[in-house]
């Protein structure tokens, strides 16, 4: 999956810990910049914008999925 292999190529994501029920805080232990960064680079991977309220509301690898699955079917 392009998202997990972009959050495994992550500088401060150890891939091993990289699962799609993986959360970014618990189990990855990134803190708010981290996740910043991981948005930015899914955004320059697909090509879209996540808005803040939406990046807000997901923790989860398998939310990230679900997200970028959504929106590039509605596009």
């Amino acid at each position: 999956d392009p998202i997990i292999s972009v959050i495994k190529n992550f500088q401060n994501v150890d891939p091993f810990k990289v699962t799609t029920n993986g959360h970014f805080q618990i189990d990855l232990g990134l803190d708010n910049l981290d996740f910043v960064e991981i948005v930015m680079a899914l955004k320059e991977e697909f090509g879209f914008e996540i808005p803040d309220n939406e990046a807000d509301i997901i923790n989860t690898i398998n939310m990230a999925v679900n997200f970028t699955a959504s929106h590039c079917q509605g596009n």
